[in-house]
């Protein structure tokens, strides 16, 4: 499946398999200082309320775990 393919509602439909009889809800979307978005979603369960947060990638794509941080790097240029 490529990243463009995994929507929101195709993870939170993978993950928490809502019903008619226990839907899920959004409970709370947050957005980073870059950009970077997760949302907070709720089902009920038989056993209690099961949250689960899906973070969006750059790709596109939502997962359930967050995106790799870009990391400061060091470099040598060599001059002639």
């Amino acid at each position: 499946m490529s990243p463009t393919e995994m929507t929101l509602r195709w993870a939170v439909e993978k993950w928490l398999a809502p019903t008619p009889a226990m839907p899920a809800h959004v409970v709370r979307v947050r957005r980073t200082r870059r950009h970077r978005r997760r949302v907070c979603i709720e089902a009920g369960r038989p056993s209690g309320l099961l949250s689960i947060f899906f973070f969006r990638h750059d790709d596109g794509s939502w997962n359930v775990y967050p995106p790799v941080q870009a990391r400061l790097a060091m470099s040598v240029w060599r001059t002639a």
